[in-house]
């Protein structure tokens, strides 16, 4: 199992500090067939879109369901993350488990995020309906399965991330800021910092 940890986000931000989880699910990234770019893709992500200061966990793990539990479990229970986004293992081959073992670990279903992330990519490709990405709770943690390819990461995570700081503070978790050129983030008037 691969891991490292990477920081960004801005000291001067309202935000609270997070720490997100990244989990990379494939048989043959973990063992070195191909470098894994879905990880550095929502890397990426989180270095252009999070204003609030940051630290990331990322793993790659083969498709296996126990070990993506785990991986799950640690980050969420020990590592203490607000937000753990895996990416692969979501469509119909017998070993695409990722969904099964979401379910596994959280206690309440968040099942608007799959349904949003297939309208997105409906919108680009027609294999949209193969995916079975779906999004959990887990304490106060949000767990999220992303698309495995980085085009589609992007084009989804875009969209569904709007909610996400939301959705993270309501669940107990910290409170995130978003750069809002790049992804403005949604939250009633009433929950909205304000800068001093």
């Amino acid at each position: 199992m691969e891991q490292c940890v990477t920081n960004g986000g801005s000291s001067s931000s309202v935000g609270d500090s997070a720490k997100f989880g990244i989990i990379t699910v494939s048989d043959r990234a973990s063992t070195g067939i191909y470098q894994d770019l879905s990880g550095p893709a929502i890397l990426n992500f989180f270095h252009e879109a999070v204003e609030s200061p940051w630290t990331a966990v990322y793993r790659l793990i083969p498709d296996e369901q126990q070990l993506i539990q785990d991986a799950i479990i640690d980050l969420v229970d020990v590592q203490g993350c607000c937000l753990v986004v895996t990416t692969g293992g979501t469509g119909p081959a017998p070993r695409d488990v990722t969904p099964e073992a979401t379910e596994a670990v959280c206690s309440r279903m968040m099942p608007g995020y799959g349904e949003q992330m297939r309208a997105v990519s409906l919108k680009y490709v027609p294999t949209a309906v193969l995916s079975r990405q779906t999004a959990g709770i887990r304490g106060c943690a949000l767990v999220i399965n992303l698309p495995g390819k980085p085009k589609s990461i992007r084009e989804t995570f875009d969209e569904v991330f709007k909610s996400i700081p939301y959705c993270i503070q309501l669940a107990g978790g910290p409170y995130i800021e978003t750069f809002s050129a790049v992804v403005p983030a949604f939250r009633p008037q009433n929950d909205k910092r304000q800068k001093s």
